[in-house]
C-alpha cells in the first residue's frame, strides 16, 4: 500500500535555524492523484521562535562554513539552500547590527550568513557580567 495521497501538509524550513515547521496549509493535487507525501516542503520561512525575535527587532547571524557552502562561481552571496550551517547563531538588534557592520540591511531581511569567527569576535566585545 502506498503512503502517497492527494493531500499533503505544507512545511517550510526555517531560514535561521534550519528546522522544518508546519505552516497550517493543506496542499491538494489538482488531479486528485496520489502523488504527495504526508508533508511537503515548499520553501523557506521563519519558525515561531525566530519570527518572534525578528518581530522584536533582531537580526540573526547564522555562522556558515564557506569551504563547505556551495555557491555559484562569482557569486558574492550564499543562498540559503547552499549554506552549510555550523549550528552557531547570534541575534543582534537591527540598530546594533548596522552600527557594528556599517552595512545597510533591509527591514524584511531576517538573517545574514557570517563566516566562522564573527560570532566569537562579537562575544569577545561584549562586556563581562558583573557579580554583586
Amino acid at each position: 500500500m502506498s503512503d502517497k495521497s492527494y493531500v499533503s501538509l505544507e512545511q517550510r524550513l526555517c531560514l535561521v535555524c534550519g528546522a522544518a515547521f508546519e505552516t497550517g496549509a493543506i496542499l491538494l493535487d489538482q488531479r486528485l492523484r496520489a502523488s504527495l507525501e504526508r508533508h511537503t516542503t515548499t520553501g523557506w520561512g521563519l519558525c515561531a521562535d525566530d519570527q518572534k525575535r525578528f518581530d522584536d527587532g533582531f537580526v540573526a547571524l547564522v555562522e556558515c562554513d564557506p569551504r563547505r557552502s556551495g555557491s555559484m562561481a562569482g557569486a558574492t552571496r550564499v543562498k540559503p539552500e547552499h549554506a552549510y550551517r555550523t549550528g552557531r547563531l547570534a541575534h543582534l538588534r537591527r540598530t546594533v547590527f548596522t552600527q557594528l557592520f556599517h552595512v545597510p540591511i533591509e527591514d524584511v531581511q531576517a538573517c545574514v550568513f557570517v563566516e566562522p569567527g564573527v560570532i566569537d569576535r562579537l562575544e569577545s566585545m561584549a562586556a563581562p557580567a558583573v557579580d554583586g
